[in-house]
């Protein structure tokens, strides 16, 4: 392990001043995006192209008596109007291969026929030649209802009698697991020195992509292929449902995504939308667009994050964690996810809760209750910035009841001694989870913000010190999703590369950035492999006829997979760039090597350009050693077959409450990350730095809450407060480097890490400036009406 600023060592990479892996180059797509010329959906437009918008439902739940949409085909502009029983679609069904104790499956229809359960489930399209003409066809739309009562809470949900949002799920229950129970637990609690207990709630939270979801989809009769245009994570995934929903072979539509102004999650999952437009333009034979308005993106788009959590700690005297009781229940909304399911966000928090700490007994049950609000997808984290604010919480809370230091009763307990494997039956790879621990303490003690805690006391004043320690499972592959029983498993992906006749280089790749400069960073490693300049790396991806199959980008997945697939595809390539240069020289491949753009003699240091091995290999194959095809391409896939690699990370943040306004001002941000080598540090501190911003968002800001009747409150910004660059604070990043031994290039995942950790750091800081008051926070967001009645308690 190596701290400071990443090293190019690990893993086999060349250690010379020509290594990419390991550089902070500027990213690629910076010029293009930040001058305005960056290509979005709903920048592309085509001859003939309409424009469609969604009657949707007022109300949360409701039996649809009756949809005319007869006036709406008579407003000027409109050509078109579509309810479910014209465009005959197949249902969206995620499912798990579990038995129906454990999992209901619920089909969630591209547009509602007999029942609406969210307020703003769409109920039909609307097609005209412009947006206008389309929203005025929306509003000659009649929908009849005979309204239901909604269910608008997790406790309502469960309460016994409470109507069903779905027949088939009884007491709303989507999914119930008990997946681990370590047998004397009970004993384990019952004769501990200490019992802590926290019960929380976080709040329901918009992913908030700047880019709100569009579509656009056209019928190419020469290919014979529906083309749809998409901002999505998974574009490989939209073409396997679209195809199935409108009974298409899945060679008959191609999926593009440009360029994508976020996702975080949101757009990781398939969207009905999505496919009611394709199935428009194929009925019209004319290209059709639709373009979320920033309405439907809040109140209609998928949600996140509402979560409870009960849970019990063990202690001995000496702080050490002796087991962990949790109950969590997940408000997933009106439908399951495709393809993940409403098990996404309960078998998360049961499988990795124990998170950094040596936890001896563990029993959870977790469950996913459906009600009338928006369906719920991943948004970066899932699940684990509420359960690391709970179990952050607990250690918390124990060590201010056994009279120890909070960051003491954390080192007492973190895993330091690897490979590891948890009661939770996950095997954690090696990891710095002591060392980023003990160094964030020492940044903070250096600049003097403890000393300053104290003097602000004496001054009436109230600043708190808070910490999080946790880990972030990444690089998910096949075997760790197989776990999860989905009847969809993600996990491989495959990349190829292609060098031209001038010897520059196109990788393609299954993965799909939103933010994440995979432009810049799959560059970096394919260069660096084959010793090319970076510049003449052009990377590919978003388009479904590309590549056989790709998975996307979620869960920190794109480096530690998809790179690694790329750096294999590399390799591939380079070893034909030696074979054929050593068959000039008469050589054994070995007897050469791979240098500036070219391919070296070991013994004179003679060159052959790659410029020149590539006109042998397309224009003169004639010369190609006997066995080798002409062309210079190579494909590789990469998995990942054990539990994934974690990167690990400690927060530490100084908060300020102010009396009177309740306001919570961070006075100081700090992160020590460790994500294994970091192909580009600068990337990385993007990463942590927006994850962070997300995290401090749904600690203090965010929050989506419903009426009784089911009806959003937050319809627009004025509603749902989102921090600013003046309420984030600029954040002091530190890189630790302990190499996964099992990726191509030693990375680990990193783009969920910030969000993780700021809840809890958040959160405890928070407790930590009211100490003394007697009351304790456990809840987010913390609102200012909150502060400012717990500081009334201070003596």
């Amino acid at each position: 392990m190596t701290s400071g600023a990443s090293e190019t060592a690990a893993h086999g990479h060349r250690k010379d001043e020509d290594a990419w892996i390991g550089s902070s180059i500027g990213r690629r797509e910076d010029p293009r995006l930040l001058t305005g010329r960056g290509r979005f959906t709903d920048d592309i437009h085509l001859p003939g192209m309409l424009h469609a918008q969604f009657v949707r439902a007022t109300v949360a739940s409701a039996t649809v008596t009756s949809v005319d949409l007869s006036e709406v085909r008579r407003v000027p502009g409109v050509v078109a109007a579509f309810d479910a029983a014209d465009l005959g679609l197949a249902d969206i069904t995620a499912r798990l291969d579990r038995p129906v104790a454990e999992f209901v499956p619920t089909a969630m229809p591209v547009l509602a026929r007999d029942r609406v359960r969210y307020a703003g489930e769409p109920l039909a399209v609307v097609v005209a030649t412009d947006p206008y003409a389309a929203e005025d066809g929306l509003e000659a739309a009649r929908v009849s209802y005979e309204t239901r009562t909604a269910v608008v809470s997790d406790e309502q949900a469960l309460a016994e009698g409470a109507p069903l949002v779905h027949d088939e799920a009884t007491a709303n229950t989507l999914v119930d697991v008990s997946m681990f129970a370590t047998e004397g637990i009970d004993e384990v609690f019952a004769s501990a020195h200490r019992v802590v207990r926290v019960r929380t709630k976080t709040g329901r939270q918009n992913a908030l992509p700047l880019e709100t979801r569009g579509a656009l989809a056209a019928w190419d009769d020469r290919e014979e292929q529906l083309a749809l245009h998409t901002s999505s994570q998974v574009p490989h995934q939209v073409r396997t449902v679209a195809a199935r929903c409108l009974g298409l072979d899945e060679r008959a539509v191609r999926v593009l995504v440009p360029d994508m102004g976020g996702g975080f999650g949101q757009k990781c999952v398939v969207g009905r939308e999505e496919i009611a437009v394709a199935a428009a333009a194929l009925r019209l034979g004319r290209p059709v667009k639709w373009s979320e308005d920033r309405k439907d993106a809040l109140t209609a788009s998928f949600l996140a994050r509402e979560q409870r959590y009960d849970v019990r700690a063990a202690f001995d005297a000496e702080g050490r964690i002796l087991g962990l009781d949790a109950d969590v229940v997940c408000d997933m909304g009106a439908y399951s996810c495709y393809p993940f399911s409403a098990g996404i966000e309960p078998l998360m928090a049961s499988a990795e809760m124990p998170s950094v700490y040596k936890v001896p007994a563990y029993r959870v049950r977790a469950r996913a209750v459906t009600t009338n609000k928006a369906p719920t997808a991943p948004y970066r984290g899932v699940s684990r910035p509420q359960f690391v604010m709970v179990v952050e919480r607990l250690f918390e809370r124990a060590a201010r009841e056994l009279g120890m230091d909070p960051v003491e009763i954390r080192r007492r307990n973190v895993i330091t001694e690897f490979p590891y494997t948890g009661v939770n039956n996950v095997t954690y790879d090696p990891g710095s989870y002591r060392e980023s621990l003990d160094l964030c303490e020492a940044h903070v003690r250096e600049e003097g913000w403890y000393e300053l805690r104290e003097r602000a006391a004496a001054e009436g004043r109230h600043i708190g010190i808070g910490y999080s320690c946790f880990s972030e499972r990444t690089g998910y592959g096949s075997a760790a999703f197989a776990q999860r029983k989905m009847e969809v498993v993600p996990g491989f992906d495959i990349a190829e590369v292609r060098m031209d006749t001038s010897g520059a280089l196109v990788v393609t790749t299954g993965t799909m950035s939103h933010g994440q400069s995979h432009e810049t960073t799959m560059a970096q490693i394919a260069a660096d492999e084959l010793g090319l300049d970076v510049a003449r790396v052009r990377v590919h991806q978003g388009d479904t006829d590309r590549i056989t199959y790709g998975w996307g980008t979620f869960a920190s997945r794109s480096i530690a997979i998809g790179g690694s697939a790329v750096r294999i595809a590399a390799g591939k390539l380079g070893g034909k760039l030696r074979l054929i240069a050593a068959s000039r020289w008469d050589l054994d491949p070995g007897e050469v090597e791979l240098t500036r753009d070219a391919v070296r003699r070991r013994d004179t240091g003679e060159t052959l350009s790659y410029r020149e091995i590539a006109d042998i290999a397309y224009l003169r194959a004639h010369l190609l050693p006997k066995d080798v095809d002409p062309g210079l391409t190579a494909t590789a896939s990469f998995d990942v077959l054990n539990d994934g690699t974690f990167s690990n990370a400690t927060h530490a943040v100084v908060t300020e409450l102010h009396e009177g306004t309740g306001q919570v001002e961070i006075l100081r941000y700090l992160c020590v990350e460790d994500c294994g080598v970091a192909i580009n540090p600068k990337v990385v501190e993007g990463q942590c730095r927006g994850g962070i911003a997300q995290g401090i968002a749904g600690a203090l800001f965010e929050e989506i809450t419903y009426d009784e009747q089911g009806e959003p409150s937050a319809t627009s910004f004025m509603d749902y407060k989102v921090p600013t660059a003046q309420e984030i604070p600029d954040v002091g990043i530190h890189h630790l480097e302990t190499p996964c031994a099992f990726t191509e290039t030693g990375a680990k995942g990193a783009g969920e890490g910030g969000t993780i950790g700021a809840p809890a750091a958040v959160l405890n800081s928070v407790n930590d400036a009211l100490r003394g008051t007697g009351v304790e926070l456990d809840n987010t967001p913390i609102t200012p009406a909150t502060v400012v009645s717990a500081l009334e308690h201070t003596p």
